[in-house]
């Protein structure tokens, strides 16, 4: 899951470089910030000693995942990127997503 996390950053990266340049200072650093922060918040998680901080760790991973499609939505109907770019990365957050929630519960249920 981090290395998708991983691979979801580059592509949110090479994406923004298309963005309009005026887009620096907002969407292009809120997309590329809150894409880190999801691996961020997946790393950090892991050195925690409780179940309970590690996932409060991993729900913070999926906010930051959910702000991210919020993002990639507004981009859309901005026409910054286009409907087949926007499937692509709303299915790698989903991915993402799935996978953050039974972490969650299994850190949770231990």
């Amino acid at each position: 899951m981090w290395k998708d996390s991983i691979k979801l950053v580059k592509s949110i990266y090479e994406l923004t470089d298309n963005f309009p340049k005026e887009e620096k200072f907002g969407l292009i650093s809120q997309l590329r910030r809150c894409s880190v922060s999801v691996s961020s918040n997946l790393a950090e998680g892991t050195s925690r000693q409780t179940n309970k901080d590690r996932a409060h760790f991993t729900t913070l991973a999926f906010s930051s995942s959910m702000e991210l499609l919020n993002q990639l939505i507004i981009s859309k109907e901005l026409n910054f990127l286009d409907e087949k770019e926007y499937v692509i990365l709303r299915a790698k957050i989903e991915k993402i997503t799935n996978m953050l929630n039974a972490l969650r519960k299994a850190q949770l249920n231990v």
